[in-house]
C-alpha cells in the first residue's frame, strides 16, 4: 500500500480523498493555485505546495509543476479526482515515466474509452446496444449528410473527445447540419485537442443512467448498480440518484451486464462509469464510459456501503477487489444535490466571494461532501460548485422528504446560491413523479423564480 498520496486537484475532491487517505493511514499531499491558499484541502493536508498561478492551464492543467510537486515529497502515487488531469492518458503516461503510480485506469485503457467514437466501436462489438449512427468519426460534412440521412433526423453532432457533456450539438435537419458542421469542429479542437465528430441519433425524451464498475488488475469486474442523472441544466448533472426510479429489475440488470461487457472489452481497471441513455419505451444505449471517479459517486455508496476513493487506491496499489458480484447488497435510496456559487434569480450568474456563515445540516441519513467554511472566499477562476448535499433513506419517497428538510437547514450567506433552486425542484411534482428527461430544462419546469 502507498505511504503518501498528491491529489492533484482541488475543492470538494479533493477533501473527499484526503478523508480516505487518512482513513488508510496515508499521507495526504495537497497542490494549490495562488488562489487557492486557504482553501480546505490545503488546510487538512499534511504537506502543501503551491503550483502556479489563479488559471487553471498554469496550475492544476500543468503537469511539469505537479509532477515536480510529487517527486520532492516523495509521493507513492497520484489521485487525479475528477475533471482536470483525471482522463489524461499522458499525464497518467508521465506519473508512471517518473515511478510514481496513477491512481485510475492504464493509459491504454483510457485512449480506448476517451475516444468516444472507438468506445462506440467497443461497445458495438461487445453486443451492447448502440444508438444508430456512423460507426467512426465523420471526415466530412459529405459523410455527416450520408449519415444523417440513413438514421433520420434529428441527430446529435458529437465530439470525439468530448465530455461533461460540452461538445455536442443536435441537429433537425440538412441545412442545420451543413452550417453547424464546420463550426462545431472547431470548437471541438479549442475544447478537446481534436476536430474528429461523429454523428449520432437523437433519442427524444430520453433518461440518463449510467452504472458503477469497479475493475481490479486481476481481472475481476464488478458492477455498484446505477445512478439516474436525468436533471440535467445546459448538459451539466444537477441532481442524481440511486437507484433508478424508472428502470425495472430485468432492464437493471441487462444495463448492468452490458456495463460489464464494455468494461471488460476494453482492458479497464479501476473504478469508472458506463453510462447510457434510456428511450420512453426502455431501451437502453451505450453512450460512453467516464474514466475516473464521478462527481455522483456518494449516492452509489450511500446504497452500497462501499467507499468507491478507497477501492480506487486499492486498485491502483495492486490488490484484489475482494468482493464477488454476489456480495454486493442494495439498500435503501439517495439523492444528491450539486450545490453551486451560483445566482438562480440573476440566470444562475456565477457569484464568487467570502462566505460570511456556514452551517450545514444534519441528522440521520445526511451527508455533505463541501470545500467551504465561515470566512472561505470562493475564487472566480474556476467550476461555481463548492459542495454536495447527499441523503440517504429507506425509499425514494422519504429520501425526497430529508432532501427537502436538509436543503432547508443549509445555511449559507455571503454569496448566492443554488440551494433555493434545489429545494424548489425537489419539492416539485415533475421531479417526484420522475417525469424529467435529460432534454427538458429544471428551471423551466419551476418559471419564473429562477431565471426565466
Amino acid at each position: 500500500m502507498f505511504n503518501k498520496i498528491l491529489i492533484a486537484n482541488r475543492g470538494e475532491i479533493a477533501v473527499r480523498v484526503i478523508r480516505a487517505c487518512r482513513e488508510m493511514g496515508i499521507s495526504p499531499v495537497a497542490v494549490y493555485s495562488e488562489a487557492d491558499r486557504e482553501s480546505l484541502h490545503v488546510l487538512m493536508a499534511d504537506e502543501a505546495y503551491c503550483i502556479g498561478p489563479p488559471e487553471n492551464s498554469r496550475s492544476y492543467l500543468n503537469i511539469p509543476n505537479i509532477i515536480s510537486a510529487a517527486l520532492i515529497c516523495g509521493a507513492d502515487a497520484i489521485h487525479p479526482g475528477y475533471g482536470n488531469l483525471s482522463e489524461k492518458a499522458h499525464f497518467a503516461e508521465i506519473c508512471e515515466e517518473h515511478g510514481i503510480k496513477f491512481i485510475g485506469p492504464p493509459p491504454s485503457a483510457m485512449d480506448r474509452v476517451g475516444d468516444k467514437a472507438v468506445a462506440r466501436r467497443i461497445a458495438d462489438r461487445a453486443g451492447v446496444p448502440i444508438a444508430a449512427g456512423s460507426p467512426g468519426p465523420v471526415v466530412s460534412v459529405e459523410e455527416a449528410l450520408s449519415v444523417a440521412n440513413a438514421v433520420g433526423y434529428p441527430v446529435m453532432v458529437k465530439a470525439s473527445a468530448g465530455g461533461g457533456g460540452k461538445g455536442i450539438r443536435v441537429v433537425k435537419d440538412e441545412r442545420e447540419l451543413r452550417r453547424c458542421f464546420t463550426t462545431a469542429a472547431s470548437e471541438a479542437e479549442v475544447s478537446f485537442g481534436s476536430r474528429e465528430l461523429y454523428i449520432e441519433k437523437f433519442i427524444e425524451n430520453p433518461r440518463h443512467v449510467e452504472i458503477q464498475i469497479l475493475a481490479d488488475s486481476h481481472g475481476s469486474i464488478i458492477h455498484l448498480g446505477e445512478r439516474d442523472c436525468s436533471v440535467q441544466r445546459r448538459g451539466q448533472k444537477v441532481v442524481e440518484e440511486s437507484p433508478s426510479p424508472v428502470i425495472t429489475p430485468r432492464a437493471r440488470k441487462a444495463m448492468a451486464d452490458a456495463a460489464v461487457k464494455v468494461a471488460k472489452a476494453a482492458g479497464y481497471v479501476g473504478a469508472g462509469t458506463v453510462e447510457f441513455l434510456v428511450d420512453r419505451s426502455g431501451r437502453f444505449y451505450f453512450i460512453e464510459v467516464n474514466a475516473r471517479i464521478q462527481v455522483e459517486h456518494p449516492v452509489t455508496e450511500m446504497v452500497t456501503g462501499i467507499d468507491l476513493i478507497r477501492e480506487q487506491i486499492r486498485i491502483a496499489a495492486g490488490e484484489p477487489l475482494g468482493r464477488k458480484q454476489s456480495d454486493i447488497a442494495f439498500r435503501g435510496h439517495a439523492i444528491e444535490c450539486r450545490l453551486n456559487a451560483e445566482d438562480p434569480a440573476k440566470g444562475f450568474r456565477s457569484s464568487p466571494g467570502t462566505i460570511d456563515r456556514y452551517h450545514v445540516p444534519g441528522g440521520p441519513g445526511v451527508r455533505v461532501d463541501s470545500c467551504a467554511y465561515a470566512g472561505y472566499t470562493i475564487p472566480p477562476y474556476y467550476d461555481s460548485m463548492f459542495g454536495k448535499l447527499i441523503v440517504w433513506a429507506d425509499d425514494r419517497d422519504k429520501a425526497i422528504g430529508r432532501m427537502a428538510r436538509a436543503l432547508d437547514e443549509f445555511e449559507v450567506d455571503g454569496i448566492s446560491t443554488t440551494i433555493p433552486f434545489h429545494s424548489a425542484l425537489i419539492r416539485s411534482d415533475a421531479f417526484r413523479e420522475a417525469k424529467i428527461y435529460t432534454n427538458h430544462d429544471p428551471v423551466a419546469i419551476l418559471g419564473s423564480d429562477f431565471g426565466q
